[in-house]
Order: C-alpha cells, then sequence, then structure tokens
C-alpha cells in the first residue's frame, strides 16, 4: 500500500518558512541574462489579496553613466525612511568605482550593459531596471531618474503621492513635425500605425502593473528594437507610444520631472550653482496647476534636471528651508 508522507519531516514544529524564502528580496547583482530576467519579473500573482502584511515601497531607478552625481541629497532625501524605498543604478559596465558602505547607493548597482544616447539599448536598460525592481514584491511605484535630477519634495510628501496615486505619470502627445511625426518609420507598421505614434519625456512614473506590461511587451518593442534607428530616438516614443496605444486610459499624460527646453537644442538646460536660488526652487515646487486623482493641484512636479555637480553646495543649503529636506 502507498505510504502516507509526513510533511514534519526534517523540520522543526517550532519554525515556519511559509514565503518567507519566497518574499525575501532577491541581491541585484546576479547572473541572470535580459531574457531570463525579463521573463522572471513577468510572473505575477492572480490572486489580487497578499496572504502577508505587505508595506508598499517606491522603487527609485537611477540610469546613469557613472555615479549619482548628487548622491549626498538622495541621501539627505532617503535619510529615516528605510523599509519604504528601494533603490537601483544602471550604470555604465565601464564605471568600476564604489559607493561607501553606509551609502544607500552600496551595493544597489545592478548587470548592466552599454547605453547610447537616442538608442535603442536606453530601452533595453530601462526594462532591465523595472525587471530587477518587480523581482521585489513590495515594488509598487517606478520612478526612472537620471544622474542629474534632484528631489523637490521630501520623501514622505513623494511617497505619499506616488502610493495614492490613481494614474501613472507618461508624458504622451502627438507632433505634427520633424522631431515627432518625422521620426516615424513606414516599416513599424501595422503594428505601429502613424496616428498612434507618440513623443515625450524619457523621465516617467509608473505602477506595478504597468511596469510587468513593459517588461513583458513581445509585440511592440521588438518593432523599435528592428525600425527606430539612426535619428528616431526611441527613448522619447516607445513608451509614450506604448502606453498611449494600451494603457491611454490610466495614464496622467504628464512628467512629475521638470525639464528646461527654452532654450532649445538637443539638450536641455544644464544648471549651475549660481542658478539654484530659492525663488527658482520654489518657482520648480509651485509654479503649474495640473489635476491629481481628480482634483487641481499646483505640486505637479516632484523631480527637476539637468543639475551638475557643481550646484550641490547650494541645493544642501536650500533644502531643508525649501524641500524640508534635513
Amino acid at each position: 500500500m502507498p505510504q502516507s508522507v509526513n510533511s514534519s519531516i526534517g523540520t522543526s514544529r517550532t519554525e515556519r518558512v511559509g514565503l518567507t524564502e519566497f518574499l525575501e528580496p532577491p541581491k541585484v547583482m546576479h547572473d541572470m541574462d535580459d531574457e531570463e530576467l525579463l521573463w522572471k519579473a513577468s510572473m505575477t500573482p492572480r490572486i489580487a489579496r497578499y496572504p502577508f502584511d505587505r508595506v508598499p515601497k517606491v522603487a527609485f531607478l537611477f540610469l546613469t553613466k557613472g555615479p549619482v552625481l548628487l548622491a549626498p541629497l538622495w541621501e539627505a532625501f532617503f535619510k529615516g525612511h528605510q523599509g519604504l524605498y528601494s533603490i537601483y543604478v544602471h550604470s555604465d559596465p565601464s564605471f568600476h568605482s564604489s559607493e561607501p558602505n553606509g551609502s544607500v547607493f552600496y551595493g544597489r548597482r545592478i548587470p548592466s550593459k552599454e547605453v547610447e544616447w537616442g538608442k535603442v539599448n536606453m530601452i533595453e536598460a530601462e526594462r532591465r531596471l523595472f525587471a530587477n525592481a518587480l523581482l521585489d514584491f513590495s515594488n509598487q511605484r517606478f520612478v526612472l531618474l537620471s544622474e542629474s535630477c534632484i528631489p523637490l519634495f521630501n520623501f514622505s510628501t513623494v511617497y505619499s503621492y506616488l502610493i495614492n496615486s490613481s494614474q501613472t505619470y507618461v508624458e504622451s502627445y502627438d507632433l505634427d513635425d520633424s522631431v515627432g511625426r518625422g521620426r516615424y518609420s513606414k516599416k513599424m507598421s501595422p503594428q505601429i500605425t502613424l496616428d498612434q505614434w507618440r513623443k515625450g519625456a524619457q523621465w516617467l512614473e509608473i505602477d506595478r502593473d504597468l511596469a510587468i506590461e513593459v517588461v513583458s511587451d513581445q509585440t511592440y518593442f521588438p518593432v523599435f528594437q528592428q525600425h527606430c534607428k539612426d535619428a528616431c530616438y526611441a527613448d522619447e516614443h516607445y513608451l509614450p507610444t506604448f502606453v498611449a496605444m494600451k494603457f491611454g486610459k490610466k495614464n496622467s499624460n504628464r512628467t512629475l520631472t521638470w525639464v528646461d527646453w527654452s532654450k532649445g537644442g538637443p539638450h536641455p538646460t544644464k544648471f549651475l550653482r549660481t542658478g539654484v536660488t530659492i525663488a527658482f526652487l520654489e518657482k520648480l515646487r509651485n509654479g503649474s496647476q495640473c489635476l491629481y486623482n481628480g482634483k487641481n493641484t499646483s505640486i505637479c512636479r516632484l523631480f527637476a534636471r539637468k543639475f551638475l555637480p557643481d550646484a550641490l553646495y547650494r541645493l544642501l543649503k536650500f533644502a531643508p528651508s525649501v524641500m524640508q529636506i534635513h
């Protein structure tokens, strides 16, 4: 006769593993290739209710060439809020310097590949960041940032704004000129038509559901890999187009990161020490009107760029009084 299985063999009656090991966030440095990583990150529970106490976290995804240039400001921003955020850094593989042991950025660099400005491998890096962050089940919102970004508000304000938001923040608009529709390739049809082509800022914020859709996309991203070349600039078109086509109803069509394009050209204005004043920072924080969860608000930007290391001293000086970052 078949023997019954004693499930208690080899385990202590006083110890229970449960989901502990399964839910433990994996180390950010691993040996998975992109195909394996995206496949693992695409998995999602189909039961909405969590069988454990879950504190939602915000994943801050830094896409950099080297170090996070304004790290001391971010250190002050994150201080005292452990357990409410995760940090992931994608830097150029040629960058080998290490962050100090006590830094919030220490050990947060993910396996990375070379990224070229305007090329489709920029999107591959973004998907890599989203995928690594998705491996932590507690990450609920995902913010894409550059090494020259700064926070405009303290952590508590940013966390509340994102966690309680009913929308995603991907800028997406139709631009009928050479840097909008002019970048579209007819070879993208029929998967993507000219009428569906959108443009928007690279720097965005999305929720967990959309992040899973991004890393799982096997329909539209391959089209960009094959046909968005030369002066196409995939980072300004892939996610704005993908989100508008599939998830537009939940999207705010605005970015949470302020950038100054007023001087024209292919790159936004860079800010040095002399450009950082209390009046300037206050304008960035409350200088516009938008909708948040259906209500009017003056808090439309949570982050700003491009700030150079030269501006760090003044940013740290004004952070306590202006941004309430102590």
